[in-house]
Order: C-alpha cells, then structure tokens, then sequence
C-alpha cells in the first residue's frame, strides 16, 4: 500500500491499492460510460454525503444505469475514510459505472461497478483567473446536467484554460449564454444583484451551488457569455472550492475579488457548512 494512502472500496470490499483492479472491459474505461461523484471531508467527515449520492442516482437514471445502492455508497465512503490517514481537507471520488461489457458501446449484462477512492485536497487558491474557451457546452444533449465520467472535453478545455494562465475554464453553450465551468458553476454581480446561469443553460447541478441559493440567495438567469467580462464580481462554487472569488476573465480584471456580495457569500456559506456536515 502506498505511503500516506488508505483502502479503496470496489464493489462492496474493502482492499488495499494494489489489490483493487478494475476490468480492462469496464466501460466506464471503455466508452466513458458511468457516472461519478465528488465529496469533499473535513478531517475525516464528508460534507454534503447525502445530497452528492442522490446526485449520483439521478445521473446514473439519466444514463439508464441499473439503481446505485445508496445505503452501501454510504457505508463505503465512511469505511473508506476511517482507513485513511486523517487529513485536514480531503477529496473523495464515488464512481459508478455500467460494467464490462462488449468492444463496442452496447453495454454488457455483468452488472455495475462501484468504486471509491479518497486523497488528500490541497486548497485552492484565495482568488481564481478563469479563461473562457471557444467550445460551447451542448444544453441540448444527451448527457446535459449529468455528472458522467465522460470528461474528455473538460480535460482539453482546463488544459487551455492553463496554457493562457487560467485556474479554471468556461464555458458558454450553443444559445451564446454563460453556461459553467469544468468543474465548478459561476455566479455574477451585476447591478448588484447575484445571478447564475439556469439549468436550462446546460449546467450541472451543483450541490454547492445549490447550498449557495439556499443559504444566500441568487437569482436563475440567461446571462450573454459576454456579460462576464462587465460583472463587477464573480465567484466560483465546487464541493472542493467551496465559494472562490474571480479576479481575471482572460486577463481582465474584474473590479474587487472578493467584492462586498462575494465577501458576504463566503461568510454566510463558511458559517453554514461548519454548522451541518450533511445539510
């Protein structure tokens, strides 16, 4: 077992790293075809556990994949922690895919594969420099709002995002509106109101994102993708970032990272979450 590195739970067992294998077959490897999760733990503790696995059984529905048993994903991801060194900020990934099956995208009858796996988080920077990128998010596609393991396109947009000296990139989608970004949503300042994009823009659900409407409030609207670059602030939402303010859109800089609204969001966010481990 690797120095500093826990157990990973795969289907139901408990074992060391070097004993968890999965089928090369597995079309989650093969096709991308699974569906996955990521929970953030505080000292050992996952945040939000109960609202990320109803998000997994709602992308997994959405691909048709067989119901993921939410009771053993629960239990797996605590074992999973309680093995694990005692890290002040970890992140844990839940992935549920449809299994072996053929060379080929017809799926196979084998059954699911589920898996966790835990890490240590480093934090993210105080303030983030975002890049927006020439590709648009699809919202009328099959795998709009899901949370799939098929992240190639993320994969080659944060890569852009990095060689322009982004942390993280943007998307618009085919109506030429803010949509998200690889693995967070966005919020805007505009007229100091506090506005994100719809789900009909294509976006995933985030949990913080929906923890942040709850908590703080914000309005769902269609924003041209332009009207970032003009937003007197912006913030970033992920379970691993929590509320991380934008400081430059493609080098330009935004008037206050964190300005007053941002700054607020923060706070009321950083009081809530210390308040309920699984809201």
């Amino acid at each position: 077992m690797t120095a500093g590195q826990g157990k990973i739970w795969l289907n139901g067992e408990l074992l060391d790293p070097d004993r968890a294998r999965v089928s090369v077959f597995d079309h989650g490897m093969m096709v991308g075809d699974g569906v996955f999760e990521t929970v953030k733990a505080t000292n050992g503790e996952p945040f939000a556990l109960t609202r990320h696995l109803r998000r997994l059984a709602r992308s997994a529905a959405g691909l048709g994949l067989p119901e993921s048993d939410h009771d053993a994903l629960a239990h797996g991801t605590l074992e999973v922690l309680a093995a694990a060194p005692k890290w002040p900020l970890a992140r844990i990934r839940i992935t549920y895919t449809s299994g072996p099956g053929p060379l080929g995208s017809d799926r196979g009858d084998e059954g699911p594969t589920a898996s966790i796996i835990v890490a240590e988080q480093r934090p993210f920077p105080a303030t983030a420099a975002v890049t927006v990128v020439p590709w648009p998010r699809n919202e009328r596609g099959a795998l709009s709002g899901l949370k799939t393991t098929s992240y190639a396109e993320n994969a080659v947009a944060l890569a852009y995002a990095k060689e322009r000296g982004g942390g993280e990139a943007i998307f618009g989608n085919l109506a030429g509106n803010l949509c998200e970004g690889t693995g967070s949503n966005i919020f805007v300042v505009r007229g100091g109101r506090l506005v994100t994009p719809p789900l009909s823009s294509g976006c995933l659900a985030g949990v913080t994102r929906a923890l942040v409407m709850e908590w703080f409030g914000a309005e769902e609207e269609d924003l041209p993708l332009d009207d970032l670059y003009r937003a007197e602030e912006a913030f970033l939402t992920s379970t691993t970032r929590d509320v991380q303010p934008i400081a430059r859109v493609d080098g330009t800089a935004l008037p206050a990272a964190p300005g007053p609204v941002t700054t607020k969001a923060m706070e009321v966010f950083a009081a809530r979450a210390a308040e309920l481990m699984d809201p």
